[in-house]
């Protein structure tokens, strides 16, 4: 049975253009646009080479994007790249990167940003008594909360995610609109550089990671492609249209960044919080309890994201037979797969509570992107394994666009391996204890064809 012409799931299409990218933009615009350029002009040293590294991001995101936008619309399924692995490399490597997605990429992801979202809480509110109970309950209490809104129903969760991102996103022009038209930064900062700095290749590579970093979560949306309505028009509309508008943000950002204080003053430590020194620069020191405000919101939105995306790939790897069948079942009155919801948010509380959350990120960083790459080269296979294959969208400047994502990947793993071998390995080795999982279950359970 083939899944892209006749999805036995139960989940309707529903979810518009319009609530996709909210899903895109909120899973990628999180705090590290806030806090990665101070790195970057530490490193860099001049305002022109800032912006062409973030401008890099968004091109190798969006070179994601047009690939994922080809797939997304051949296999029109809930999953996102554990559909496009399963059916390029086999269900061993469709498995993992599930596996790889459920244990550290989304679940840790989301326990990071809980517990980043206590973290700033703390700094808002003043409390007696201990701060690391208080940091783990607050934590529980946003993940339980989203969770609930996305057990309520499609509807729910759908209204809940296109409110913080507007919300989200009106915030951080109106800090931008007030930055400029009431603050006293000078735009002749974009032409001074930190003659004390010469930016390598090793630092422009390290710099452009920092900014993928940022980027990550591009492909949200490819994750509700069994819900999206019309998914040929859907989803490269959501994919494209999400990672250009972020790119501009980015952009935008960084151009306000440098309209506040000059490159040599974002060097100086704290290197951190750059959005707060940038809003206490221009609009005084009562600013930085708005961006911490903000931060709390951006964090919120982006669990909202993850919370429903990453279930969806739980729920096809169920209905594929590897892993129970349970976690595929769903609320027919609600529209989502409640038992595959519940399954992270546990699994992301267990980490919460061992706080060992913060070494899985950044273990799983080269993996991730090792799973990207493979998936953008489903492109090339799937192009040559299944040539009829129905495709409503083909990935332009094809097979440039997709070549250059891989090699880009590759050049970032490489240095990621020579730099960080122990987190690479470990990241690995996350990975491979997945496998002992597969060849156990398949001794159990039933592998369903596509």
């Amino acid at each position: 049975m083939d899944r892209a012409e006749n999805d036995p799931s139960s989940l309707s299409r529903r979810i518009g253009w319009f609530t996709a990218s909210c899903v895109l933009v909120s899973n990628v615009v999180g705090t590290g646009i806030f806090t990665t350029t101070g790195f970057m002009a530490r490193d860099l040293g001049h305002p022109a080479w800032i912006l062409f590294i973030w401008l890099m991001g968004g091109l190798i995101a969006l070179a994601g994007a047009l690939s994922y936008s080809e797939l997304g619309t051949a296999l029109p399924v809930a999953g996102g790249e554990y559909i496009y692995l399963y059916r390029a490399y086999g269900p061993l490597i469709g498995f993992l990167s599930g596996w790889t997605s459920f244990a550290v990429g989304f679940s840790a992801a989301i326990a990071a940003g809980a517990m980043s979202f206590a973290a700033y809480v703390n700094q808002l509110l003043v409390f007696d008594g201990d701060q690391g109970l208080r940091s783990t309950v607050i934590a529980l209490a946003l993940l339980w909360s989203i969770t609930a809104f996305h057990l309520a129903g499609r509807g729910a969760g759908g209204l809940f995610q296109r409110t913080l991102t507007v919300v989200n996103m009106g915030a951080i022009f109106t800090l931008i609109a007030a930055g400029v038209m009431g603050g006293k930064g000078e735009w002749t900062h974009l032409s001074i550089s930190d003659t004390q700095t010469t930016p390598s290749i090793g630092l422009s590579i390290l710099s452009l990671i920092f900014a993928l970093y940022a980027y990550s979560g591009w492909n949200a949306a490819v994750y509700l492609a069994g819900e999206v309505n019309e998914p040929a028009r859907t989803i490269p509309r959501a994919l494209i249209s999400g990672t250009v508008f972020v790119t501009f943000l980015y952009l935008t950002l960084n151009l306000f960044y440098f309209y506040a204080l000059s490159v040599t003053d974002l060097a100086q430590p704290p290197l951190l919080p750059v959005a707060s020194k940038v809003a206490v620069a221009l609009l005084g020191s009562d600013a930085a309890r708005f961006v911490t405000m903000l931060l709390c919101l951006l964090i919120t939105g982006a669990i909202s994201a993850m919370v429903w995306a990453g279930p969806r790939v739980y729920y096809a790897m169920a209905k594929d037979g590897l892993i129970p069948a349970y976690f595929c079942r769903t609320s027919e009155a609600r529209g989502t797969p409640i038992h595959a919801i519940l399954l992270q948010s546990l699994w992301a509380s267990v980490l919460i509570l061992s706080g060992s959350f913060e070494q899985l990120v950044i273990y799983s960083g080269t993996v991730l992107t090792i799973f990207s790459a493979l998936a953008v080269g489903a492109v090339l296979i799937l192009r040559r394994k299944e040539p009829h294959l129905p495709r409503p969208y083909r990935t332009p400047l094809y097979p440039f666009v997709p070549w250059f994502f891989i090699l880009m990947s590759m050049v970032i793993i490489w240095n990621a391996v020579s730099e960080r071998p122990l987190e690479a390995g470990l990241g690995l080795a996350t990975v491979l204890a997945g496998t002992p999982l597969y060849f156990i279950w398949q001794q159990f359970g039933e592998t369903r064809n596509f």
